[in-house]
């Protein structure tokens, strides 16, 4: 068994994340749609490791934990980002751009799923029988180190989620390891190495990526239909829901009034614990009220038993139930009701999720990562709720697939703005085979307008925004940068 051997891979091109790679003491996981390598020894005896794609949210905290712990890391990708500045100031050294050369003496390489197998580091790796691992499996091997592991799934709501029991986690005298999607200002980024049993991570469905964790409490807050281009039917996703919720050791927690949630935890032989805003659940909300400032404050139940009252500093009604989850976690794994909702309360948000960014000549400006029509439409509610003159969507779509699978319930989760304004897909990973375009969405919102460049939506927007206006950007590619134009303009 302390041999190498070369494992050679063959099934479905658009699903396998490697080809051949060189590994020893191989545990081979066969998951839902795609062969997953797991090798949990695979950091062993590793001193140099290279991240192909750094830049991404999960690379970037999977790096700066690597790098508490020892590890020299470097790092490649093709956009500067605040990641990347981040990991720079921690010394490790990245690069721009990919190249052969930039592997140096790595001997683990790390890939993020949107590097494709043509990428030339890759191919340097493979030729030098360098091992490789895809962020996914080497987030469930980090997973397998912690005795109460918290994965947090689900469609929407995942790093607020995951932020906020984070938060608490630490509020409440806890050292947990961390993996958010999202920065959160309270940890000073979107990862955190701690010294504790705890590890709180999102756990994301898209390629059954959370197949790879191992999680002691699996948490699923919703189930909507998305990534259809992979997994093709609702019923498969649901499906892959279910396993990840197999996959727990000690409870599954989820949301007890969404339908689909419901189906895909349903018989599972495991400890359940339900949460939403009917009686029915183990935890529940009563007495929701939301003020003049759109603060919302509410009284959290145990089956039936006042527990306390949750003030939140987060906006949208959405965002009651992201604090059920986080609250229902809390108590799950130990914590008692007071330092629960005092953590919860303290939460001001993630970046990316609702987050003020500035004023400008009366017209706040807001950003949201929100990229699912129930996202886009939980969040516009919530801006139209807040007494703004008028509220502006500056939207982004991501991935042709979903642009053109969801078209009809994207223009309805828009029309919900006073204006909407729409930028060019972001292909991202993808080849427009669905010849989809962002005039045809704005096809289906009357007075909605296309323009081309981040630049022509600052402007646009400088001339046409009043006093009083809220534009807020949505979307979890780049549009982001439009709205800081809008501020430096």
């Amino acid at each position: 068994m302390g041999s190498s051997f070369l494992l050679t891979l063959v099934c479905k091109a658009d699903i396998i994340p490697v080809k051949s790679i060189l590994y020893y003491h191989a545990k081979l996981n066969i998951t839902v749609g795609k062969v997953c390598i797991v090798m949990d020894d695979i950091l062993t005896g590793k001193k140099h490791l290279h991240f192909v794609g750094i830049g991404g949210a999960g690379m970037t905290a999977l790096a700066e934990i690597l790098h508490q712990e020892g590890y020299y890391i470097t790092g490649s990708d093709n956009n500067e980002s605040y990641n990347l500045d981040k990991v720079r100031s921690m010394g490790i050294n990245v690069v721009l751009g990919h190249d052969a050369k930039n592997l140096g003496d790595a001997d683990l390489v790390v890939h993020t799923a949107a590097v494709h197998l043509d990428n030339p580091e890759l191919i340097e790796a493979q030729r030098r029988g360098i091992p490789i691992i895809e962020r996914g499996p080497l987030l469930g091997v980090i997973s397998r180190r912690y005795s109460k592991c918290i994965a947090v799934s689900g469609t929407h709501g995942k790093t607020t989620v995951t932020s906020m029991v984070t938060q608490t986690l630490v509020m409440a005298g806890e050292d947990p390891t961390a993996v958010i999607g999202g920065r959160l200002d309270f940890i000073g980024g979107n990862a955190r190495h701690g010294d504790s049993d705890f590890m709180v991570c999102e756990a994301c469905e898209y390629v059954n990526s959370y197949h790879s964790i191992s999680p002691d409490y699996a948490v699923i807050l919703n189930i909507d239909s998305d990534h259809l281009e992979f997994f093709k039917t609702v019923d498969n996703l649901i499906a892959s829901f279910r396993k990840f919720a197999e996959s727990s050791s000690r409870y599954v927690i989820y949301n007890g009034d969404d339908e689909r949630t419901q189906k895909a935890v349903s018989g599972l032989d495991k400890t359940m614990v339900t949460f939403g805003l009917s009686q029915r659940n183990d935890f529940y909300a009563e007495d929701i009220d939301i003020d003049e400032n759109s603060r919302t404050t509410f009284s959290v139940f145990y089956r039936g038993e006042k527990q306390g009252e949750i003030k939140l500093q987060i906006p949208g009604k959405h965002n009651v139930l992201n604090a059920l989850a986080a609250y229902a976690v809390c108590r799950t794994v130990g914590m008692d009701s007071e330092s629960a909702c005092k953590g919860i309360d303290a939460f001001v948000g993630a970046h990316r999720r609702f987050e003020k960014l500035g004023v400008f000549n009366g017209v706040t400006v807001c950003d949201d990562y929100a990229h699912h029509p129930a996202e886009i439409a939980a969040t516009l509610k919530a801006a139209k709720g807040m007494r703004y003159r008028h509220v502006w969507a500056v939207f982004q779509p991501f991935t042709f697939s979903r642009t053109y699978m969801l078209l009809d319930d994207f223009a309805d989760a828009l029309k919900i703005a006073d204006h909407t304004v729409l930028a060019p897909i972001m292909g991202s990973r993808e080849v427009n085979t669905y010849d989809i375009h962002s005039y045809q969405l704005a096809d289906k919102i009357e007075g909605s307008v296309v323009l081309s460049t981040f630049q022509e939506i600052a402007n646009y927007i400088k001339g046409n925004a009043k006093p009083g206006d809220l534009v807020i950007t949505l979307g979890c590619g780049d549009i982001y940068k439009a709205a800081h134009m809008m501020l430096r303009q």
